[in-house]
């Protein structure tokens, strides 16, 4: 009994000095629910894109509308599991996303879940989804390319380390190649390798799985991080998707480095706001769309830039047009805020043409500020001989005979465009897509068939590759085309098609 009232006197002064604060939580109610939108009274301080919560059943909700005693929100899981009369608690915390070195090489979801089957991620940082984009002060001209390693691109519609080019073009055309190319090429640039982020919207798990096997083998996934979301998800994680893929990409650019995104497409991401936006009864515009939807496309685009510090992040979107249509409502917002296109045509692909990109309709703003001086020099010849080609073209359907000038300069223009032609998962050191133009455009491929242009290509390169290393280093070192380099070119090269033709 003593040891009981020893006990009982001991916990009556730990109660006596105990210091009880009182805490406010601001607590809502459900009052309205349905496809996946609820509405909830009682929180008037919610901000927008603060994370609310159903306690009881570990349910997350967005909220993304303040109306005057309302607040819409949109669930991020279990939204069946949600009935009127619930109560909803707030976080004070805007929805962020896990950022750092410990996401290269993973497949998330974008609230940072793992995808893969490995460990979940212990980030050390989170950045919010939604960020201002750098001030002019901040940035820097586009200046560096960022070499995608596949040929009509880097000498015709170059691309540099902080723009944003938009690609373009009708299911099926190759838009997503070209994006897994560009990722693949990194490894071989002689600048800095950027950190690739992946952004799949609304795509099939068996893609991203395709993708992420191709990136693994290629040895790409240990700069590479993909956020993955599926037709099964919630339309807020698809919506999500680009923005926390752009938080991403900023953390390794405010660090000084360089990263380049890809949204793979932003047509899902635009139906998916279009969808949220519906079920929480806003105003509607053109096609159905919010009135807001070319402010959702620009705020996230206008976040890719090169700054003062040295880092870069590089955009480069992915659209898809119907019937080759560039005119309709979300393409043509997208090339108005971007820095340039490279637009796929369907006609080119059935034609064998691949990579699919019409040079007519595709641009880059920065042009041959992003290139090195080699591939502007070998590039400015071959850019006039390809427009004297399709001039030519349109007249040779119309005459039977044609003068030897002329018929010269058509064959050399059917050699240029045999020569732009890739395979996929094929990209090419800038050295060697130089090396190949500069033969091209000297008139090294013009004795032979178009038929056998690939055969010598490739045999050209295992040249360079086994025998003149030099002339490649230096082109590599120099990225210029001096008297002295060009003087090893050519006789590289006479030395390499005398033998040939023997």
């Amino acid at each position: 009994m003593e040891d009981l009232s020893f006990l009982i006197e001991k916990l009556e002064k730990e109660i006596e000095n105990l210091e009880v604060t009182p805490e406010l939580e601001e607590v809502g109610e459900v009052i309205r629910v349905g496809d996946g939108a609820a509405w909830i009274s009682g929180l008037k301080n919610t901000f927008v894109s603060e994370i609310l919560f159903i306690e009881e059943k570990n349910i997350l909700l967005l909220a993304l509308n303040l109306e005057e005693g309302l607040v819409g929100a949109v669930a991020l899981n279990d939204f069946d599991k949600i009935k009127q009369s619930d109560l909803v608690k707030r976080t004070k915390k805007i929805i962020q996303v896990p950022v750092g070195e410990e996401l290269i090489g993973r497949v998330i979801d974008p609230l940072g879940r793992p995808l893969d089957d490995l460990p979940p991620i212990k980030a050390n940082s989170y950045l919010p989804l939604e960020r201002k984009a750098p001030n002019v002060f901040e940035r820097e001209p586009v200046n560096t390319p960022l070499h995608t390693g596949i040929k009509i691109i880097d000498a015709l519609i170059p691309i540099g380390r902080g723009q944003r080019e938009l690609i373009l073009g009708d299911r099926q055309t190759g838009k997503t190649s070209i994006a897994l190319d560009v990722i693949l090429n990194q490894k071989n640039d002689t600048y800095r390798t950027p950190i690739c982020i992946y952004v799949a919207i609304g795509q099939k798990m068996s893609k991203i799985r395709r993708m992420y096997e191709i990136l693994k083998k290629e040895g790409a996934l240990d700069y590479t991080i993909i956020v993955a979301t599926t037709p099964e998800d919630p339309p807020i994680l698809l919506y999500l998707a680009p923005y926390a893929g752009c938080s991403i990409g900023e953390y390794f650019r405010d660090k000084g480095r360089d990263a380049l995104v890809i949204y793979d497409d932003l047509t899902k991401h635009a139906w998916s706001w279009r969808e949220i936006s519906l079920l929480l009864k806003r105003p509607v515009g053109r096609e159905a769309y919010p009135g807001d939807i070319f402010y959702t496309h620009s705020r996230l685009l206008e976040r890719a830039a090169k700054l003062k510090n040295g880092g870069s992040l590089t955009a480069l979107p992915i659209c898809e047009t119907q019937l080759g249509d560039v005119s309709a409502y979300i393409p043509t917002n997208l090339i108005s805020i971007t820095d340039g296109q490279i637009y796929l045509s369907n006609d080119l692909f059935k034609a064998n043409f691949r990579p699919a990109i019409n040079i007519g309709l595709s641009v880059s703003r920065v042009g041959s500020k992003a290139q090195t001086k080699i591939m502007k020099k070998v590039a400015g010849k071959l850019k006039l001989d390809l427009a004297q080609y399709r001039e030519l073209e349109e007249f040779a359907k119309l005459s039977a005979e044609l003068p030897e000038d002329i018929a010269k300069k058509l064959k050399r223009g059917k050699i240029l465009m045999e020569i732009l032609k890739q395979e996929n998962l094929r990209p090419l050191t800038f050295e060697k897509i130089a090396i190949l133009i500069y033969a091209a455009n000297n008139g090294f491929f013009d004795d032979f068939e178009i038929e056998k242009i690939k055969e010598i290509e490739i045999k050209l390169l295992e040249y360079f590759e086994l025998e003149k290393k030099e002339v490649l280093t230096e082109i590599i070192n120099q990225k210029d085309l001096t008297d002295e380099v060009e003087a090893k070119l050519k006789e590289a090269l006479i030395y390499f098609f005398e033998n040939y033709k023997k």
